[in-house]
């Protein structure tokens, strides 16, 4: 059977577009139906769609594609576990951004692509890891800045509706029932059943 080639992309959320890395991967060559595309943080190597690549596609003689070094993750020492992974499984990993994965030496030459890619994924690897130090310390900055400003953090508690008391009384009575109470207190079934819990109102349900 032929040898195959896969490409990986990633972007750290899913509000953020993959198609930059998408179209790098199919201008190279990758088949587009034979890229994986995660939706997620690169703080580690846990997600579906990468573990699912390695574990069950990807086989002795494959070539992987990734656009840059750090797609794989932003931690140096992640990074070049996951290298050495693919090298003891017989797997071609090539890096668009490291023009030196991408060319074919000969079997004399291969310690010399490997010296110069071992230095590269060195410095570029201490990059991604570095970048991700600084975006986590922006995040707690921001946090404790916030914190100073005394923003709240979290899903806002449900406010007491003003007629609470009032529809609630009829709750306990048997005047109505909740799906009544909750369109009187203009409360979904959900913050209903909250505002119950919180203000000590035995919850009826239907």
């Amino acid at each position: 059977m032929d040898n195959r080639i896969y490409g990986y992309a990633r972007v750290s959320s899913r509000e953020q577009n993959e198609d930059r890395q998408v179209e790098a991967l199919t201008r190279f060559g990758v088949p587009s139906e034979n890229i994986i595309v995660d939706k997620c943080s690169g703080k580690d190597t846990e997600r579906e769609g990468y573990q699912y690549l390695k574990r069950q596609i990807l086989r002795a003689g494959d070539t992987l594609v990734i656009k840059e070094l750090d797609r794989l993750s932003r931690n140096k020492e992640d990074i070049k576990h996951e290298l050495e992974d693919f090298k003891q499984m017989g797997i071609r990993v090539k890096i668009l951004d490291i023009p030196t994965t991408l060319t074919d030496f000969s079997a004399e030459q291969m310690w010399v692509m490997d010296m110069i890619n071992a230095i590269l994924i060195e410095v570029l690897g201490s990059i991604a890891e570095n970048e991700r130090n600084k975006i986590r310390t922006r995040q707690r900055e921001g946090i404790e800045a916030a914190k100073k400003k005394k923003v709240k953090f979290g899903r806002p508690k449900a406010q007491k509706p003003e007629n609470w008391d009032e529809v609630i009384a009829q709750v306990a009575d048997g005047t109505i029932r909740p799906t009544e109470a909750m369109k009187r207190l203009n409360l979904t079934r959900s913050k209903y059943y909250h505002c119950c819990e919180r203000y000590g109102f035995k919850r009826h349900t239907e």
